[in-house]
């Protein structure tokens, strides 16, 4: 009663507030979960391997596979099962969670969705689920909620009420960028990209593995990429790696002849060439230039 999508539209009437009835991680080997629904909504997220999921949705069928960083949340009054085994292991994280009207120091869903315009679509949502890609912000968040839950200790609630709402602004900013780049594939391949960079530049990755990580032939990406940002993937790349080493000349005393090792390049002499070329100055030159402006600052 009262479910008109992915969420109870009930929900959003009175001060409600989050109630767990499941919350765990499992590495399924084998299994083959029979039909079933449940009231609570909830979140199937793959932390590795691949598992299919298979929905049956007023006389019609869902058959969707999810894979590492892939996550599906679903109005559980939905028959669904799980099954695992035809592409090996999957380790999975899952949360089940309905509402309930009581008195906290946060606000309900009801405030947070009028505060926030992405919590209250994704509130609204008319499909009885969704399936997204994490941006990388979503499983440490439900990685904590479920340890915090796991801990049984009221005195925790404050903390587990701050992780279910930032839980639902992040759902609610991954499904508005998944929308907005369903007609933009290029663009999100791109942002893909950017992310696997960010987070890789201190080790020694090529164009291949960047395309290999959005799973993209090399010389497409790059056109992309190009297209997109107005540079190549390796002056993106190389643009980076000077600003953190940059960053690391300035605010650490880590001997500049050391940097390379943390930027991701191999070779000292080659750093030293490519932070030259780019700033016009040798590492130890930068933080040199860097400390004399900090001290004659304070004159």
């Amino acid at each position: 009663m009262g479910r008109t999508g992915l969420f109870n539209r009930l929900w959003l009437e009175g001060d409600k507030h989050p109630c767990f009835a499941a919350y765990y991680y499992k590495q399924w080997v084998e299994f083959a979960m029979g039909f079933h629904t449940h009231e609570s909504v909830e979140i199937m997220y793959v932390i590795s391997g691949e598992c299919r999921v298979e929905l049956a949705l007023d006389g019609s069928h869902a058959d969707m596979t999810l894979r590492r960083g892939e996550f599906i949340i679903l109005d559980a009054t939905v028959p669904h099962r799980l099954l695992v085994g035809e592409f090996g292991p999957c380790r999975m994280l899952n949360v089940e969670f309905g509402m309930e009207e009581r008195r906290t120091a946060f606000p309900s869903l009801r405030a947070l969705a009028g505060e926030d315009p992405l919590v209250c679509e994704l509130a609204k949502e008319t499909a009885p689920y969704l399936v997204l890609r994490d941006t990388d912000e979503l499983y440490p968040l439900l990685k904590s909620l479920v340890l915090e839950l796991d801990v049984k200790d009221n005195r925790r609630e404050t903390r587990i009420e701050l992780l279910f709402a930032q839980l639902l602004v992040t759902i609610g900013y991954i499904r508005s960028e998944a929308l907005r780049m369903e007609d933009r594939p290029s663009e999100r391949y791109v942002k893909q990209a950017i992310q696997f960079i960010h987070h890789n530049y201190d080790r020694d990755i090529q164009v291949k593995d960047i395309a290999s990580a959005v799973n993209l032939h090399p010389g497409y990406l790059h056109r992309v990429f190009r297209a997109g940002t107005g540079r190549t993937i390796t002056v993106y790349l190389t643009e980076l790696r000077v600003e953190k080493a940059k960053m690391l000349l300035r605010q650490t005393d880590i001997p500049a002849a050391d940097i390379c090792e943390y930027v991701g390049v191999g070779s000292r002499a080659y750093f030293h060439a490519l932070f030259k070329k780019s700033t016009g100055q040798t590492p130890n030159e930068y933080r040199s230039s860097c400390q004399a402006h900090i001290h004659g600052d304070d004159f």
